[in-house]
């Protein structure tokens, strides 16, 4: 305790008197804090150091906070639940990006073509098609592809490999997405709803469909 507030007076003098609401300052940024142990957390990002390691496989992380969602994956704790459709998630963020399937919110909008999108990911994946650029590359041929989505489909053109196992009947497939999809015959749920006459689909483009007869 006493060595942590020592090592972050020393780090904290700033050019000018910080505030009284966030008296330790970042020399690197500028940007001020509560406490010196936000503080220290932060400096983390301009240090590179990661304290905090997982036991189960070794990978290390900036906040310890990181660090307790990472060891969901190992213990399968899935503790954020949709309260639409009951189906539960390692982490809040993720949560979060599910509900939109439910509310129908597209936040972010693409620029160049007002096309919007559930996550700010897919957004920038988007762009790629107005800017032209193709970062992902084929390790067997070389063929260069806008999104790494696409890049992963056509690389499974040149195995046969089928990673993706059924634990209800054994089917094997290429991609999660589709596994994801074809446990719904086992499960029955339809996690698409439709906002104008409640009927549920398996897919979302089968709801995508749907939704033009409203139309």
């Amino acid at each position: 305790g006493d060595q942590s507030l020592s090592q972050s007076s020393e780090l904290v003098v700033p050019d000018q008197p910080p505030s009284r609401e966030k008296p330790f300052r970042c020399l690197e940024c500028g940007k001020s804090f509560r406490k010196s142990t936000k503080l220290l957390t932060h400096q983390h990002i301009h240090t590179g150091e990661r304290p905090y390691t997982c036991r189960e496989c070794g990978k290390s992380f900036r906040q310890s906070s990181t660090l307790i969602r990472h060891q969901h994956i190992h213990s399968g704790e899935r503790p954020y639940t949709c309260r639409e459709c009951g189906k539960s998630f390692r982490d809040s963020s993720t949560l979060i990006l599910h509900q939109h399937i439910h509310s129908g919110e597209r936040p972010y909008t693409c620029r160049e073509c007002g096309k919007s999108f559930r996550d700010s990911s897919t957004l920038i994946l988007h762009q790629h098609i107005h800017s032209g650029e193709r970062p992902y590359t084929c390790g067997e041929c070389g063929k260069r592809f806008q999104l790494r989505g696409t890049l992963l489909r056509h690389e499974q053109t040149h195995t046969d490999e089928r990673p993706f196992c059924c634990t209800d009947c054994g089917k094997g497939f290429k991609r999660n997405c589709t596994l994801i999809r074809h446990r719904r015959i086992h499960s029955g749920e339809r996690p698409y709803k439709c906002g104008e006459c409640g009927k549920s689909f398996t897919q979302s483009g089968n709801l995508t469909s749907h939704q033009r007869t409203h139309q």
